[in-house]
């Protein structure tokens, strides 16, 4: 398996698309390994794609989608606007909330960051703010998304690992609102240093902010009703999916009248392209991950990392140095595919709550999107704010401390992190 590893990184060193380089490296491991029948490659490749649970992805991201042509995201903006105006930076603050708000929406990372420096792009450069800067504040306040629900990467890390979707979802909200308020934070104390002033001195009328969140219901609603559905057994997380897109439509088309017949086929072109991205990346890793179950890969590292230490803390903290590293050359689908079936057996060996592992592990590969040398959201942002990706990766320095700080928060107050599961689920 250590040469199929090889072939794989170099393979996307070389510029080949990560589902490709899973598949090519994948299937080499069957052509060399003679006791293996190439009919169960096809088998492998098939069968993560019939998961039910897994059935969430497709459906998540034509409900984010539908969504984001509904008139949702203007609404949120004005809300996000408002709730930061008295702030430093607040068109910086303002990205954040809008992740905040957002993240139940989209449930990508990817797309918030680029959503945020299409949105933004134009107003920072009028006010004056540096667009290095707006790309790092776009490319790490996108972070949230990764835990509030319904995040992908939360759905694929459990249905890989056989962990609890709902408990997931829950407990994604602690490690969401620490972010939120580091990066708030992290915001005000370097907007207030570079000169970027609040946009208004005065408070918002009442009734303003009261309308603003009138018109955001739906969209604040989302999260919590996905939350009390599956709790109380009316769907399971994938029917939560089918019942988001129905909940999308009748919110563009009943409520805010904004989804006509062209928006909801250009949607669907959409959602296809994304999915098909998605899926192929997922039947392609079967393959792979046969692979590493077959040669023993989790018991080999497992039996390494005990070697070095029993200690959970040390452990994750070895393992979480490992997944940012592997996080800035590899694309966060790819690596919780792959990974989640190697290093969940080795951390709840050590007593690490698999709930807790997928918040953190979650929160540290997707901050490989704003990592060099491969970061996606790092250069996505760079190009649509128009900077370098260099000068960005120079200005995200205080974001990956306060990112890093909370990571630091959940593997150290476990309970804080299970705070709400527990409670919620028992």
């Amino acid at each position: 398996m250590g040469l199929v590893f090889i072939i794989f990184l170099a393979l996307l060193l070389l510029g080949m698309p990560a589902a490709f380089a899973i598949g090519v490296s994948g299937a080499i491991f069957f052509i060399t390994t003679p006791d293996l029948p190439l009919a169960i490659m096809v088998q492998k490749a098939l069968a993560p794609t019939q998961s039910f649970n897994m059935l969430a992805v497709p459906l998540f991201v034509f409900a984010g989608n539908l969504m984001n042509n509904t008139g949702i995201t203007t609404r949120l903006i004005k809300l996000a606007n408002i709730l930061t105006g008295r702030m430093y930076g607040n068109l910086a603050q303002t990205s954040c909330m809008l992740s905040v708000l957002m993240g139940g929406v989209s449930g990508s990372a990817n797309a918030d960051a680029a959503m945020a420096s299409r949105i933004f792009a134009p107003a920072m450069k009028e006010k004056g703010y540096s667009m290095s800067y707006g790309a790092a504040v776009n490319g790490y306040t996108s972070l949230i998304v990764a835990t509030i629900p319904p995040s992908m990467g939360l759905i694929i890390y459990g249905s890989v690992g056989e962990v609890s979707i709902g408990r997931l979802f829950i407990a994604g909200f602690v490690p969401a609102a620490l972010l939120a308020i580091a990066f708030m934070f992290t915001i005000r104390q370097t907007a207030k240093k570079r000169g970027y002033l609040p946009e208004r001195t005065t408070a918002v009328p009442p009734h303003e902010v009261g309308k603003a969140l009138l018109d955001s219901v739906w969209a604040l609603l989302f999260p919590v009703i996905l939350i009390v559905g599956i709790r109380f057994g009316i769907f399971t997380p994938s029917e939560s999916g089918a019942f988001a897109c129905v909940y999308a439509i009748f919110v563009g088309a009943v409520i805010y009248k904004e989804l006509s017949l062209k928006k909801f086929k250009e949607t669907l072109k959409n959602t296809a392209g994304d999915i098909g991205v998605i899926m192929m990346l997922v039947a392609l890793s079967g393959i792979f991950g046969y692979g590493i179950v077959y040669d023993r890969v989790p018991q080999a590292l497992a039996a390494f990392l005990m070697g070095i230490t029993a200690n959970k803390f040390l452990l994750l903290g070895i393992i979480i140095l490992m997944l940012v590293l592997v996080g800035t050359c590899i694309e966060t689908t790819v690596i919780a595919l792959l990974m989640t079936p190697i290093l969940l057996p080795v951390v709840t060996s050590v007593g690490v709550d698999p709930v807790q592992f997928g918040l953190i592990m979650m929160t540290v590969v997707t901050m490989g999107i704003m990592t060099p040398p491969m970061g996606i959201a790092l250069f996505t942002t760079s190009s649509l704010m128009g900077c370098k990706p260099e000068q960005t990766a120079k200005d995200s320095i205080p974001f990956l401390i306060a990112t890093l700080l909370v990571v630091a928060i959940c593997v150290f107050f476990e309970d804080l992190v299970l705070f709400l599961p527990n409670l919620v689920f028992g």
